[in-house]
């Protein structure tokens, strides 16, 4: 940890909604670029300015109102793209309610969404295109189709040159619309893990106080630049990927897929990366790959040693003695910000050795979403970090170990769930939300998350056992990919233990013990198991395992969807 807890937070712009920020970031940014994208896929980046895109972002909104489309709830779906962005705050800053929809989702699950959202337009890309012909057979209540990509009667391209012509001609009903920035604006569905995902109504104050917060620990510069890889309808990369380098005049790089990360980063040459864990420790993991091959671990590792004794007389030559690692990302890559889980903390560390600081965040769609944060200058690995400045944050009913579940109060908590009373009752309780995590804080004010509620598990003797703490354990070991924790019991019924589906690394076992049988695995498997076991508490540990041989299904932002796992 790194005891600067005496600086000040960094200074913030007062923004009163999203129409607000634009303008305030138009005036002061201009000519500074506010998105790098790929006109065709594999070609080269094309920058795009802040005038440039408001003109777009003016042109879009008053040619959806020309629609009839004022008011409305319109759906935007496709893979992260300048099109995503400019229809984002087409919508949101004068037409109606945006309602940004997961590329991922099975074509019956886009179409409950849509319907439980009452969109009257979808805007889309061409990889949805099948599914939105076939959803629109169906249904009838949806008016407009807009396409991204040069298909059906409403292309983007279309509106946008359409809307130019009308503002050129002096229509202002998109310029000059009023933001009531306490309404409900966005209807985002969370990513459930054990339910049915919920529509979470945020206004334009939301997000604008929460990115206000959240600058206040994390210096942003006009010179940063965000690779933008995780997807954009979930509200991590929207607010703090896509929004925030917006308002403090940063630009945004859109990478074209996972399998493109290695070479769209190396082009776009980032300051700043937003990730989940599994990403950025599959990054970390082909690092050593990469320097294994080459034979040159034990070079590495002595000049590890060497910078951290530099280090630690005040001398920083670690993006000279790991150059070639840090051209891999582009060579400006100063900082990576981990979201959606916990990440092990040897590999931020690990990270921070080699010259790319890490810090972790905790959050949720609830919140806008962010609610404690790592500070740049003073940071906790195994934390998700201290409250954000202007949010508060408390532990309900703590047991004997400090342990109770999180609530947070703050103008950035949501205003409720759409068309549910029941859920948001539930949730919005005496002016906290209820966020259902479980955690406590230590004498420094970090907060550690132990798991969610409804996953822990209670032994018969009253023991709580979360299963995310034992699934991080077992996931340390190279040769299981990762684990599922459940409760089960004897053939008797009269006694609980603790069981585990696990995934095998296979390429990673074959690599190391060459052809084995199945039953060779799993007893691999189970020394692995054991070792876990010996760092835990007995009545955690792990009495019987299944092995999976495939992934389990998981969201958007890679956490297992533990209802859809047969024990």
């Amino acid at each position: 940890m790194k005891m600067n807890k005496k600086l000040p937070f960094y200074e913030t712009r007062e923004v009163s909604d999203m129409k607000d920020m634009l303008e305030s970031s138009v005036a002061l940014y201009a000519d500074n670029i506010a998105f790098l994208h790929k006109d065709v896929p594999g070609g080269k980046y094309r920058e795009i300015t802040y005038k440039e895109y408001k003109s777009d972002v003016d042109a879009l909104g008053t040619a959806l109102i020309s629609l009839g489309l004022k008011g409305k709830n319109i759906a935007v779906i496709g893979e992260n793209r300048y099109e995503w962005a400019v229809s984002y705050l087409a919508v949101l800053n004068g037409t109606g309610k945006i309602v940004p929809l997961d590329k991922e989702l099975p074509e019956a699950e886009i179409e409950s969404l849509i319907t439980r959202a009452e969109v009257s337009a979808i805007i889309y890309s061409n990889k949805k295109s099948e599914q939105i012909k076939n959803i629109k057979e169906r249904i009838d209540f949806v008016k407009y189709y807009i396409s991204m990509d040069d298909e059906g009667e409403n292309q983007y391209k279309d509106l946008v040159k359409k809307g130019k012509a009308l503002v050129d001609g002096g229509d202002r009903t998109f310029l000059d619309a009023k933001i009531n920035n306490k309404e409900a604006s966005i209807i985002l569905f969370t990513s459930g893990t054990t339910e049915q995902s919920k529509a979470v109504l945020l206004s334009h104050w939301n997000i604008a106080y929460d990115m206000k917060c959240a600058c206040k620990s994390i210096i942003v510069n006009p010179e940063d630049r965000f690779f933008s890889v995780l997807p954009l309808h979930h509200t991590y990369e929207c607010t703090a990927g896509f929004l925030i380098p917006l308002y403090r005049g940063a630009s945004v790089a859109y990478c074209e897929g996972l399998r493109h990360i290695s070479t769209n980063i190396k082009e776009a040459k980032p300051t700043m990366l937003l990730a989940v864990p599994a990403l950025f420790e599959n990054m970390y993991k082909k690092v050593w790959e990469g320097i294994e091959k080459k034979n040159k671990t034990g070079l590495i590792k002595f000049m590890l040693k060497v910078s951290d004794f530099l280090m630690a007389i005040g001398i920083d030559v670690k993006k000279k003695l790991f150059k070639q690692i840090h051209d891999n990302f582009g060579g400006r890559l100063r900082i990576g910000i981990v979201g959606a889980a916990a990440m092990d903390k040897d590999v931020i560390k690990g990270f921070r050795r080699l010259g790319i600081h890490m810090i972790q965040g905790y959050g949720l769609t609830e919140c806008s979403p962010l609610a404690a944060l790592n500070r740049d200058v003073y940071y906790n690995d195994a934390s998700a970090g201290r409250e954000v400045p202007g949010i508060e944050l408390k532990i309900d009913q703590p047991n004997d170990e400090g342990v109770g579940e999180i609530c947070v109060k703050g103008d950035n908590v949501m205003l409720g769930y759409y068309n549910n009373e029941e859920a948001t009752s539930k949730a919005l309780r005496d002016g906290w939300l209820h966020t259902g995590d479980l955690g406590y804080f230590d004498n420094d004010g970090f907060l550690f998350i132990t798991g969610r509620m409804k996953n822990v598990l209670i032994t018969k003797n009253g023991k709580n056992i979360y299963p995310e703490e034992v699934e991080s354990i077992l996931n340390q070991s190279a040769i299981i990919k990762e684990s599922m924790i459940y409760q089960t019991a004897n053939k008797e019924g009269d006694d609980t233990f603790i069981a585990a589906i696990i995934v095998p690394e296979f390429d990673v076992i074959k690599e190391k013990y060459g052809e084995i049988s199945a039953e060779d695995i799993k007893e691999k498997i189970w020394e692995e198991v054991k070792l876990a076991n010996s760092k835990l508490v007995s009545y955690k540990h792990v009495k019987q395992i299944k092995i999976r041989e495939t992934e389990f299904e998981k969201t958007t932002t890679l956490k297992i969807k533990r209802y859809l796992v047969k024990e």
